[in-house]
């Protein structure tokens, strides 16, 4: 029997998971506490997500588990133990400013967390691969200390520049930075993560995302930008821009294509390896770039302020090269650009709301 443990299954990256997954394994087990309810709010909730993963597919069998429990998760990884294939580690505390509120909870979950999983794996299913959703803001704000020039709608880095052509590349710097306690907490587990794999062998793969987006985003004021941001737009909702003249620029992959470069890696795996995971110069935009296209689809203007103070440790321009990963992977491609994935986000919530 095959078996795919996925946490955080309730939310974007970890439901994206089980829709791609289902028909691939004979088993999913989706551990999900629902805790973005108690980060973000109940209209942050994932429940709903939850039910209809296990309304729908038979073969997915839901755990109420926080992964901080380790004798909880022990009790699944020694019940399938030798038929865990695949483990995909997508659950998190994925924001900066809660972090700074609860620190301890934010590195417990984060790192602790990963370190349970990643343990257990070693016990009980060393042929496994482990695939680690980290972030991008592992590099702190290093990405601001580029030549960035301020054009109408967007920052843009100098055209003279390595980054200009591709994107931010593997290489860039994770020391002599300010990161967010987010930020730290996450650098953990990506270092935890690749020394699975390059200290025990583990096959290991971490996958540091640009923006992830797409129509199963619980998004909330403090997390998932153009989920929230496109709520914002059909509810009329205040929405507040903060810093950088609103032209700061995101790279935004759909759930989709990021569980996609999941798939390949799983199918021809290595140890320890990272790759940035983001929209590239495929997928980004700037926050004004994304409400104007917000306001074109949806028909409505949107109601949002301004605050000349930025977020501790935002990135005023972040793009993703991911060629590294399609060197590795070259039948890997992207499905979904931004137009693409805000519309799938207005299609799916307006029926929500």
């Amino acid at each position: 029997m095959s078996v795919a443990i996925i946490t955080g299954s309730g939310g974007l990256i970890g439901s994206e998971a089980v829709l791609f997954l289902a028909d691939k394994f004979d088993k999913i087990i989706g551990v999900d506490n629902d805790m973005r309810s108690y980060f973000f709010g109940k209209e942050a909730s994932t429940t709903w997500n939850q039910n209809k993963l296990s309304g729908n597919y038979s073969n997915y069998e839901h755990h109420n588990i926080d992964i901080r429990n380790y004798n909880d998760l022990e009790k699944i990884f020694q019940k399938y133990n030798s038929d865990i294939s695949l483990i995909i580690h997508a659950a998190a505390q994925p924001s900066h400013d809660w972090a700074a509120k609860e620190p301890i909870t934010d590195f417990t979950i984060n790192a602790n967390g990963t370190l349970n999983l990643l343990e257990l794996t070693r016990q009980l299913a060393s042929e496994a691969v482990f695939i680690f959703t980290s972030t991008n803001k592992v590099y702190g704000d290093n990405p601001n200390k580029l030549p960035l020039v301020e054009l109408d709608k967007r920052w843009e880095i100098d055209q003279s520049h390595a980054y200009f052509k591709e994107g931010i590349d593997e290489q860039m710097s994770l020391d002599h930075t300010t990161h967010s306690v987010f930020g730290a907490s996450k650098v953990a587990a990506d270092v935890l993560v690749q020394e699975y794999g390059n200290y025990f062998g583990i096959k290991t793969g971490v996958f540091r995302g640009g923006c992830l987006s797409g129509p199963n985003h619980s998004g909330a004021q403090l997390h998932g930008f153009l989920s929230y941001l496109m709520k914002c737009c059909i509810t009329k909702q205040e929405y507040t821009i903060f810093g950088y003249q609103g032209k700061q620029v995101r790279d935004n992959i759909h759930s989709y294509d990021l569980v996609n470069m999941f798939w390949h890696f799983y199918q021809n795996p290595r140890c320890g390896e990272v790759y940035n995971a983001g929209g590239s110069r495929f997928s980004n935009c700037s926050m004004i770039e994304a409400i104007d296209q917000c306001e074109l689809i949806s028909g409505n203007k949107m109601n949002y302020k301004y605050s000349e103070t930025n977020r501790v440790g935002d990135h005023i321009w972040y793009i993703s090269d991911v060629s590294k990963f399609k060197l590795h992977y070259p039948s890997w491609e992207y499905r979904f650009g931004v137009d693409d994935i805000l519309t799938e986000i207005y299609d799916a919530m307006i029926v929500r709301i």
